[in-house]
């Protein structure tokens, strides 16, 4: 074989083998970034009895990002009419939740077609603990048991460590007798 037609061929062995190198590593880098919200499996070891795992949609899961989280409280998902909704955060989670930085509002949850958006924001009196472990919320007017869609929407700046965060919704109904209602947890990524 002479040598024009062996550098011919090492030419377009490199360039075919150079063009699948780029390819493949590019496709990486122009993939669009998937969105972070709750997987589609999600698996627990040993769940505790009356476990329910609520909705959110989170706008980052990467750390330190700003994020704005939305809490869902579907229709079907609450029996009662809500008085005072609490949320119990882990200690562990350290990240710095301002009460003007939350709020409640009626809610419609996006999809594939639309985005999730507040239709109404319900004033409320937002109280967070010192050690900012509890968030308490108390509707001007309770949330009604009905099929409308409402969200607790907390804009902050994602942990610094990694993990995953349980974040635990408690209501209270507005009979006589205030009995706390167990509603269900989001579990948070943080990644």
């Amino acid at each position: 074989m002479s040598n024009k037609k062996l550098l011919s061929t090492f030419k377009k062995t490199f360039f075919i083998g150079f063009s699948a190198f780029v390819f493949g590593t590019g496709a990486s880098f122009l993939a669009p970034q998937s969105f972070a919200s709750p997987g589609f499996f999600e698996h627990q070891w040993d769940p505790e009895p009356g476990y329910k795992r609520l909705k959110y949609y989170q706008s980052s899961s990467n750390r330190n990002e700003r994020s704005t989280y939305y809490f869902f409280l579907r229709g079907k998902e609450r029996n009662e009419d809500i008085e005072k909704l609490t949320i119990a955060i882990p200690d562990y989670f350290d990240s710095k939740i301002k009460t003007k930085k939350l709020s409640l509002c009626k809610v419609k949850v996006g999809g594939y077609t639309g985005r999730t958006r507040c239709l109404e924001n319900i004033p409320s009196l937002i109280e967070i603990n010192d050690n900012q472990t509890i968030i308490n919320i108390f509707p001007e007017k309770p949330i009604p048991n009905n099929k409308d869609n409402y969200a607790v929407v907390m804009k902050i700046f994602n942990p610094r460590k990694r993990g995953m965060f349980q974040l635990r919704a408690i209501s209270q109904n507005t009979d006589e007798i205030p009995i706390s209602t167990y509603l269900g947890t989001w579990n948070i990524d943080v990644q």
